[in-house]
């Protein structure tokens, strides 16, 4: 691989005058910079990030941390938050930690050796280890989705407690009483608000959530299908709230598997407003806001703080949600009976 110094033997002038055409930091004379650019073609020379980084103390790249990146809703994001760094000039590192807390901590270390200008995190959960590691962080930094208590940064989110809550009393205002509901994984923030939200919809309507009501599972497909076919087999709901739209999908599945028609029989009921939730059959109703925008968002917090280097009291974005309706929601069958 060429070096600056072939370059500037080609070229027939010093390399420390090669370095100041590469990096614009001393004006030459166009002859100069001619004989430097055609040095550089002929030997396909490509100049050292790592060296021009440690000049400029910026290396103009930020590393994502996401728990799973086979979820649409992370690809979301991460398009998101690449389209707006591409604009202003910074590169994005993305690591896919699998929901794995040791994959998690390795990424954070390789990121941060790497000397990333910054650092959006959103964490598979239930890693105290994550947040010592976090608290110790100098690098801006800026917490998006899910929750991270004690660790001082920049958040941006949706307002998951209260999505969970329109979701749920948009059930309750359709006539549903016997709704299930499939959350997340308890050990995540973002399961358990949405959880809360639930409940409080149905307290205040006096309805009593008995346990069998309440089943966990991943924000995956499959695992709302396997927990879907659960409630399904047995005393089946009329509704049922997916903590998210890969969770709702899976719930379509086990019902075509059983005949069950939704929404006639059974309405389900997303979170998130993946694109894909708009394609499935019967198109999935759900509560949302626009994810790349929450990602372009959280972006631009990260930006502006690195190019500030500031101080100031870090920032909380709690977006609220609203309802998507679609296809996958109408009033139980017995609703449709009382009125005839």
């Amino acid at each position: 691989m060429a070096t600056i110094k072939d370059v500037a033997a080609i070229a027939g002038i010093s390399y420390t005058t090669v370095s100041h055409v590469v990096n614009r930091t001393r004006p030459v004379s166009d002859e100069v910079r001619k004989k430097v650019e055609a040095a550089i073609a002929q030997l396909d020379y490509v100049p050292s990030a790592v060296a021009r980084s440690l000049k400029a103390k910026s290396t103009a790249t930020i590393g994502l941390l996401i728990p799973n990146g086979i979820n649409p809703y992370f690809a979301e994001l991460a398009r998101g938050i690449e389209d707006y760094c591409e604009r202003n000039g910074f590169c994005v590192i993305l690591c896919n930690s699998d929901d794995n807390l040791e994959k998690q901590r390795n990424y954070l270390r390789v990121l941060l050796e790497k000397r990333v200008d910054g650092l959006i995190v959103s964490s598979v959960g239930g890693g105290d280890s994550l947040v010592d590691s976090l608290s110790s962080v100098r690098t801006p930094m800026v917490i998006v989705d899910r929750d991270l208590e004690h660790v001082n940064a920049d958040l941006v989110r949706i307002d998951h407690e209260l999505g969970a809550y329109l979701a749920t009393s948009h059930l309750l205002q359709l006539g549903h009483r016997h709704i299930a509901c499939i959350c997340g994984p308890v050990q995540t923030s973002v399961a358990k608000m949405r959880l809360a939200g639930y409940h409080r919809a149905m307290l205040e309507v006096g309805v009593a959530v008995p346990d069998a009501w309440v089943v966990e599972s991943d924000f995956t497909a499959p695992s709302g299908y396997q927990a879907a076919s659960q409630l399904l087999d047995g005393d089946r709901p009329t509704a049922i709230f997916a903590a998210n739209d890969m969770v709702g999908i899976g719930a379509l599945r086990a019902a075509a598997e059983r005949n069950v028609r939704v929404p006639a029989d059974l309405s389900i009921m997303g979170f998130d407003d993946i694109q894909m939730s708009q394609y499935v059959y019967p198109a999935l109703t759900t509560v949302g806001q626009s994810i790349l925008q929450l990602g372009e968002q959280a972006a631009e917090v990260l930006l502006r703080r690195i190019s500030t280097r500031s101080d100031s009291p870090v920032q909380r974005m709690i977006v609220a949600p609203s309802l998507v309706l679609r296809e996958s929601t109408a009033p139980p069958a017995t609703a449709f009976n009382e009125f005839r």
